[in-house]
């Protein structure tokens, strides 16, 4: 492909010849390079798709947080281009919703054999444009691949209920049936595995899917429609069913905003995530929200140590911090707090920070600039605010890309940069006394999304996943906050946004319930015993 004479400014500085310097120079470039040859990917892609490639907005560079380097650049939607792609949606979901769910089914079952044709390139492109270490990168495409088998099986199994009828000769019956078009807007940290899971289940529920991925994973979004674009026209289905507009906040809007996307499901900020839910409910439409969480994990005095300070050390600087079910805050119970802070900054000591790619890396960098200056800001309102910083607290400025010192802090519960998210590895630790003081704590901020509780006693357990427990949607005991199971439903309350997606009844979601009486009786018998004659 090459590139078109008369292109729109770039939103990033430096252009595509920095990209092209680059790539001849350093040897990420020329895995850069291979990569996205490997998934039929150039320096310039159109990032359009509606069964044709397309693109008349603005073309937006995609950087590797690691080196500051350029991979790439897509074109992204306009406003008519966004209209269009709704359009040729609409009229796919009208073919795709005759079609037997089983045989939808078997459609997303060739999408998850083409994903997992493609795991590793596409692992290390997500490694590349987000920044997270390469075996989760792989990871998160292996996590498609799980939704796509789950949701292969569920297709056979949409099930409705038969409910009895007070009425003689009558049925009663509850059926589900497709929404139309669902629109996601997924954000940058999990640029796969956030719209596979929402793909997988709109597919099988007989839904038309467009996709509006974050601008800084542009690359990663057109690698994934690629894919599942070509499994699409070889069974001669059109290409709208998985339709891609790449796009900033603009495009978002137009999205939430129109009536022709039946559900939109917006992963990203509790802060935009409540203007989305508000569009869409001006238009009476559905929404599906995962915004964000602060997560906390309660170590109590007879905790399996070891166990503690693995999971916590995975929680709190995985993917650097940058998941929504990152663990932010931990409780120590009094008796253990000195011992296990000790054991915690020796684990934090042993932790390598820097180029994803590289093998015993654990720790990479933040996505962007902004997230280093979030990060900054954190450790100064930490000390501000009468907290420590016992391990970390630095920028790591003498490195290329957007890289920190995986921190924990010593600091009160109720302090205010304990309440706010800060996506980057940052863990406060805070001492606590009895049990239900610490469940008090982790119920006391906006968010809902994950917990955790290390304990050995059954009262305690059950306690912690009871009404009088964790108010949050998902309850864990003796592991981390993160690295969900697809076959649970995935969300939270309060803040979080209430949403659910991938396993359980997340499907339902997809999907509109119709209440169905058949009269097959001849007879007009009324419900409530009512005459009227």
């Amino acid at each position: 492909m090459t590139i078109p004479r008369a292109i729109r400014p770039l939103k990033h500085s430096g252009a595509l010849r920095s990209a092209r310097s680059a790539f001849s120079t350093t040897s990420t470039a020329r895995t850069t390079s291979v990569t996205l040859k490997a998934l039929g990917l150039d320096s310039y892609n159109l990032g359009v798709y509606n069964g044709e490639w397309s693109g008349n907005g603005d073309v937006v560079e995609t950087v590797n947080p690691a080196t500051g380097e350029v991979l790439g650049a897509v074109q992204q939607a306009s406003g008519k281009d966004l209209d269009h792609t709704l359009q040729c949606a609409t009229k796919a979901a009208k073919m795709w919703r005759e079609v037997p769910a089983p045989k939808r089914g078997e459609i997303v079952r060739q999408m998850r054999n083409a994903l997992s044709d493609k795991i590793e390139p596409l692992g290390r492109l997500v490694a590349l444009e987000m920044g997270k270490i390469l075996p989760e990168g792989i990871g998160e495409v292996q996590e498609y691949v799980d939704i796509a088998d789950y949701a292969v099986g569920l297709s056979r199994m949409l099930n409705g209920k038969v409910i009895p009828s007070e009425r003689p000769g009558h049925m009663m019956m509850e059926m589900w049936n497709p929404l139309g078009v669902v629109g996601v807007i997924s954000a940058f940290n999990f640029p796969v595995a956030v719209y596979g899971w929402n793909s997988a289940l709109s597919l099988v529920c007989g839904n038309a899917v467009v996709w509006k991925g974050a601008s800084t994973t542009g690359l990663t979004s057109v690698a994934v429609t690629k894919i599942l674009a070509e499994v699409l026209e070889k069974n001669g289905l059109p290409g709208a069913l998985c339709s891609l507009a790449s796009g900033g906040a603009d495009i978002g809007n137009m999205m939430a905003k129109d009536k022709r996307v039946n559900l939109v499901s917006f992963t990203g900020s509790t802060n935009v995530g409540r203007k989305v839910a508000l569009t869409v409910q001006e238009r009476f439409g559905k929404s599906l929200l995962e915004l964000g969480g602060n997560n906390a994990i309660i170590v109590h005095n007879d905790a399996d140590i070891d166990l503690a300070v693995r999971s916590i050390l995975f929680a709190a600087v995985g993917t650097a911090g940058q998941r929504c079910t990152t663990t932010r805050r931990l409780f120590l119970h009094e008796d253990i707090h000195d011992t296990f802070i000790e054991r915690l900054i020796k684990a934090y000591g042993q932790i390598r920070v820097g180029n994803p790619l590289e093998a015993g890396i654990l720790c990479g960098p933040l996505h962007t600039k902004a997230a280093v200056a979030a990060f900054q800001e954190g450790i100064a309102d930490v000390k501000a605010q009468g907290g420590t910083i016992v391990h970390g607290g630095n920028v790591l400025s003498h490195m290329a890309g957007n890289f920190v010192e995986p921190t924990i802090t010593s600091i009160s519960h109720d302090a205010p940069v304990v309440h706010r998210e800060i996506f980057a590895p940052i863990l406060h630790t805070i001492k606590f006394s009895n049990i239900d003081e610490a469940i008090e704590w982790n119920n006391e901020v906006g968010q809902g999304l994950s917990s955790s509780l290390f304990t050995t006693s059954p009262e305690r357990i059950f306690n912690w996943i009871g009404p009088s427990g964790s108010d949050c949607g998902i309850v864990n005991v003796n592991i981390p906050t993160n690295g969900a199971e697809i076959g649970g439903a995935f969300g939270g309350e309060k803040e979080t946004g209430g949403g659910r997606e991938s396993g359980s009844t997340a499907w339902q979601q997809y999907m509109r319930r119709q209440t169905c009486t058949v009269n097959y009786s001849g007879m007009l018998p009324l419900a409530q015993g009512i005459k009227f004659e």
